[in-house]
């Protein structure tokens, strides 16, 4: 009888050890998502380098984290969407993050166009002619993105806008036509901070989200 009720607490234990790791689950979870071509509004620098200060987050003991000014837009965007997931839409974002500045870093445009909006992709492309006529080219290497969250959100509209703070390491190097570094280090990586912003249509078939918008945080 002693060891039925031992073996009965360990098995609670263990539930309740599984339960406050994973958290629990909606069933909801969607695909990541990926970023298609649109046409809404303005873009500045795609990255920002300066040292950042910690600010609180709020989390459901998973992936899920936003900033509590954050809250109420989020909750609406719930509200309006029970299909929306807020961890795998930042998993998402995360690769966005990366495949988006890797295209602009290698100079290819045509793999820019399935992310961005026009406005976003006529800014990166003119930013990469222009680079192209000084003669320059970015070695850069993203290291790690060490957190996204959500720093705002709305759903008005039918329309779902989320900003996404992205912090990472970035090694960033500039070298002229000959190959010769004219800026930057690969082996000092900067710290940065990059809000952008994603936009979806609420009900639509399609999962995707659209990078309309980046900025640096004030």
């Amino acid at each position: 009888m002693t060891v039925i009720v031992v073996l009965a607490l360990v098995a609670l234990f263990i539930g309740l050890r599984l339960y406050s790791v994973l958290g629990e689950r909606t069933g909801h979870e969607q695909q990541q998502p990926i970023l298609k071509p649109a046409d809404p509004e303005a873009i500045v620098e795609p990255r920002v380098t300066r040292p950042v200060a910690a600010q609180p987050t709020i989390s459901d003991g998973s992936d899920l984290a936003y900033l509590p000014t954050a809250g109420p837009g989020v909750r609406a965007l719930l509200a309006a969407d029970p299909n929306f997931d807020v961890a795998r839409f930042l998993e998402g974002a995360k690769s966005a993050y990366q495949m988006v500045l890797e295209a602009y870093w290698k100079g290819d445009s045509a793999a820019l166009r399935p992310f961005v909006d026009d406005h976003v992709y006529e800014t990166f492309t003119g930013a990469i002619q222009q680079r192209e006529k000084d003669g320059l080219v970015l070695d850069n290497r993203l290291v790690n993105v060490e957190q996204a969250l959500i720093t705002a959100a709305s759903a008005e509209h039918d329309l779902a806008v989320v900003t996404v703070r992205l912090e990472a390491d970035i090694a960033a190097v500039t070298r002229n036509r000959e190959g010769e570094v004219v800026a930057g280090s690969l082996s000092d990586a900067v710290q940065t901070r990059d809000l952008w912003t994603f936009r979806r249509q609420i009900g639509s078939r399609d999962p995707n989200w659209l990078l309309i918008e980046t900025d640096e945080e004030e």
